[in-house]
Protein backbone atom coordinates (compact mmCIF):
# COMPACT_ATOMS: atom_id res chain seq x y z
CA UNK A 1 0.00 0.00 0.00
CA UNK A 2 2.69 2.51 0.67
CA UNK A 3 3.88 2.10 -2.89
CA UNK A 4 0.47 2.97 -4.28
CA UNK A 5 0.20 5.92 -1.97
CA UNK A 6 3.54 7.26 -3.02
CA UNK A 7 2.70 6.83 -6.71
CA UNK A 8 -0.64 8.46 -6.27
CA UNK A 9 0.93 11.36 -4.39
CA UNK A 10 3.42 11.82 -7.20
CA UNK A 11 0.67 12.02 -9.78
CA UNK A 12 -1.32 14.49 -7.75
CA UNK A 13 1.59 16.72 -6.90
CA UNK A 14 3.59 16.16 -10.08
CA UNK A 15 4.08 19.70 -11.29
CA UNK A 16 5.05 20.87 -7.87
CA UNK A 17 7.78 18.26 -7.70
CA UNK A 18 8.96 19.08 -11.19
CA UNK A 19 9.77 22.63 -10.09
CA UNK A 20 11.74 21.37 -7.21
CA UNK A 21 13.68 19.11 -9.57
CA UNK A 22 14.36 21.96 -11.94
CA UNK A 23 15.69 24.14 -9.20
CA UNK A 24 18.01 21.35 -8.02
CA UNK A 25 19.98 21.45 -11.27
CA UNK A 26 21.65 24.72 -10.45
CA UNK A 27 23.27 23.62 -7.18
CA UNK A 28 24.22 20.35 -8.83
CA UNK A 29 25.91 22.15 -11.69
CA UNK A 30 27.63 24.53 -9.27
CA UNK A 31 28.77 21.61 -7.18
CA UNK A 32 30.00 19.93 -10.32
CA UNK A 33 31.94 23.02 -11.39
CA UNK A 34 33.42 23.46 -7.90
CA UNK A 35 34.30 19.79 -7.84
CA UNK A 36 35.94 20.02 -11.28
CA UNK A 37 37.89 23.15 -10.30
CA UNK A 38 38.97 21.55 -7.01
CA UNK A 39 39.83 18.32 -8.85
CA UNK A 40 41.78 20.28 -11.48
CA UNK A 41 43.62 22.24 -8.80
CA UNK A 42 44.38 19.05 -6.87
CA UNK A 43 45.39 17.29 -10.12
CA UNK A 44 47.72 20.11 -11.16
CA UNK A 45 49.16 21.18 -7.81
CA UNK A 46 48.73 18.42 -5.20
CA UNK A 47 48.69 15.18 -7.19
CA UNK A 48 52.21 15.67 -8.68
CA UNK A 49 53.60 16.27 -5.19
CA UNK A 50 51.86 13.16 -3.90
CA UNK A 51 53.12 11.17 -6.92
CA UNK A 52 56.60 12.65 -6.45
CA UNK A 53 56.55 11.71 -2.73
CA UNK A 54 55.34 8.20 -3.53
CA UNK A 55 57.95 7.82 -6.28
CA UNK A 56 60.65 9.07 -3.93
CA UNK A 57 59.46 6.71 -1.23
CA UNK A 58 59.40 3.86 -3.76
CA UNK A 59 62.94 4.78 -4.89
CA UNK A 60 64.16 4.88 -1.27
CA UNK A 61 62.56 1.52 -0.53
CA UNK A 62 64.13 0.03 -3.67
CA UNK A 63 67.50 1.53 -2.72
CA UNK A 64 67.19 0.10 0.80
CA UNK A 65 66.23 -3.28 -0.61
CA UNK A 66 69.19 -3.12 -3.01
CA UNK A 67 71.49 -2.03 -0.16
CA UNK A 68 70.19 -4.87 1.99
CA UNK A 69 70.77 -7.34 -0.86
CA UNK A 70 74.28 -5.91 -1.39
CA UNK A 71 74.97 -6.14 2.35
CA UNK A 72 73.67 -9.72 2.39
CA UNK A 73 75.86 -10.58 -0.61
CA UNK A 74 78.88 -8.90 1.00
CA UNK A 75 78.16 -10.70 4.26
CA UNK A 76 78.00 -13.96 2.35
CA UNK A 77 81.30 -13.18 0.65
CA UNK A 78 82.84 -12.17 3.98
CA UNK A 79 81.57 -15.38 5.54
CA UNK A 80 83.02 -17.41 2.68
CA UNK A 81 86.36 -15.57 3.01
CA UNK A 82 86.29 -16.10 6.78
CA UNK A 83 85.57 -19.79 6.36
CA UNK A 84 88.34 -20.06 3.77
CA UNK A 85 90.75 -18.18 6.05
CA UNK A 86 89.73 -20.41 8.95
CA UNK A 87 90.29 -23.54 6.86
CA UNK A 88 93.68 -22.20 5.74
CA UNK A 89 94.59 -21.34 9.32
CA UNK A 90 93.61 -24.82 10.48
CA UNK A 91 95.59 -26.38 7.65
CA UNK A 92 98.60 -24.19 8.43
CA UNK A 93 98.31 -24.97 12.13
CA UNK A 94 98.22 -28.67 11.32
CA UNK A 95 101.29 -28.31 9.15
CA UNK A 96 103.05 -26.32 11.88
CA UNK A 97 102.21 -29.00 14.44
CA UNK A 98 103.47 -31.70 12.08
CA UNK A 99 106.70 -29.76 11.48
CA UNK A 100 107.09 -29.08 15.19
CA UNK A 101 106.64 -32.78 15.95
CA UNK A 102 109.18 -33.68 13.27
CA UNK A 103 111.64 -31.10 14.62
CA UNK A 104 111.07 -32.32 18.17
CA UNK A 105 111.55 -35.94 17.13
CA UNK A 106 114.69 -35.04 15.20
CA UNK A 107 116.01 -32.98 18.10
CA UNK A 108 115.26 -35.82 20.52
CA UNK A 109 117.09 -38.33 18.29
CA UNK A 110 120.02 -35.96 17.87
CA UNK A 111 120.14 -35.29 21.61
CA UNK A 112 119.98 -39.03 22.34
CA UNK A 113 122.76 -39.74 19.84
CA UNK A 114 124.88 -36.91 21.25
CA UNK A 115 124.28 -38.07 24.82
CA UNK A 116 125.17 -41.65 23.90
CA UNK A 117 128.37 -40.43 22.21
CA UNK A 118 129.25 -38.25 25.20
CA UNK A 119 128.50 -41.13 27.56
CA UNK A 120 130.72 -43.49 25.53
CA UNK A 121 133.48 -40.85 25.47
CA UNK A 122 133.13 -40.28 29.23
CA UNK A 123 133.26 -44.04 29.77
CA UNK A 124 136.42 -44.34 27.65
CA UNK A 125 138.00 -41.35 29.42
CA UNK A 126 137.11 -42.81 32.82
CA UNK A 127 138.56 -46.17 31.76
CA UNK A 128 141.77 -44.43 30.59
CA UNK A 129 141.95 -42.40 33.80
CA UNK A 130 141.41 -45.52 35.88
CA UNK A 131 144.07 -47.32 33.88
CA UNK A 132 146.49 -44.40 34.26
CA UNK A 133 145.75 -44.16 37.98
CA UNK A 134 146.26 -47.91 38.27
CA UNK A 135 149.66 -47.67 36.51
CA UNK A 136 150.64 -44.70 38.64
CA UNK A 137 149.60 -46.55 41.79
CA UNK A 138 151.53 -49.65 40.71
CA UNK A 139 154.59 -47.54 39.88
CA UNK A 140 154.34 -45.77 43.22
CA UNK A 141 153.83 -49.08 44.97
CA UNK A 142 156.89 -50.48 43.17
CA UNK A 143 158.91 -47.42 44.12
CA UNK A 144 157.85 -47.73 47.73
CA UNK A 145 158.56 -51.44 47.67
CA UNK A 146 162.01 -50.82 46.21
CA UNK A 147 162.71 -48.14 48.80
CA UNK A 148 161.60 -50.47 51.54
CA UNK A 149 163.58 -53.32 50.06
CA UNK A 150 166.65 -51.09 49.82
CA UNK A 151 166.23 -49.92 53.35
CA UNK A 152 165.87 -53.50 54.55
CA UNK A 153 168.81 -54.60 52.46
CA UNK A 154 170.84 -51.70 53.84
CA UNK A 155 170.02 -52.73 57.33
CA UNK A 156 170.87 -56.27 56.52
CA UNK A 157 174.15 -55.33 54.96
CA UNK A 158 174.77 -52.73 57.61
CA UNK A 159 176.11 -50.38 55.25
CA UNK A 160 174.83 -47.34 53.55
CA UNK A 161 173.86 -47.61 49.93
CA UNK A 162 174.57 -44.66 47.70
CA UNK A 163 171.87 -42.92 45.72
CA UNK A 164 173.17 -44.43 42.47
CA UNK A 165 173.08 -47.91 44.00
CA UNK A 166 169.60 -47.25 45.28
CA UNK A 167 168.37 -46.12 41.85
CA UNK A 168 169.93 -49.19 40.19
CA UNK A 169 168.19 -51.50 42.68
CA UNK A 170 164.86 -49.70 42.12
CA UNK A 171 165.15 -50.08 38.36
CA UNK A 172 166.00 -53.76 38.68
CA UNK A 173 163.12 -54.33 41.09
CA UNK A 174 160.68 -52.55 38.78
CA UNK A 175 161.90 -54.59 35.85
CA UNK A 176 161.36 -57.80 37.79
CA UNK A 177 157.87 -56.72 38.95
CA UNK A 178 156.89 -55.69 35.43
CA UNK A 179 158.15 -59.03 34.12
CA UNK A 180 156.23 -60.88 36.85
CA UNK A 181 153.07 -58.86 36.18
CA UNK A 182 153.03 -59.49 32.41
CA UNK A 183 153.97 -63.16 32.79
Amino acid sequence: MPLLFSLQETIEHGPKHAEVMALNWLPAATSLVVFLVAFGFLYVKVWPKIIQGLDERDRKIRQEIQAAEDARRQAGEALAQYQESLANARKEAGQMITRAKAVATSAAKELKTRNEAELAEMKQRATREIENAKRAAIAELHAETATLATAIAGKILKREISAADQQRLIDESLGELAGAESG
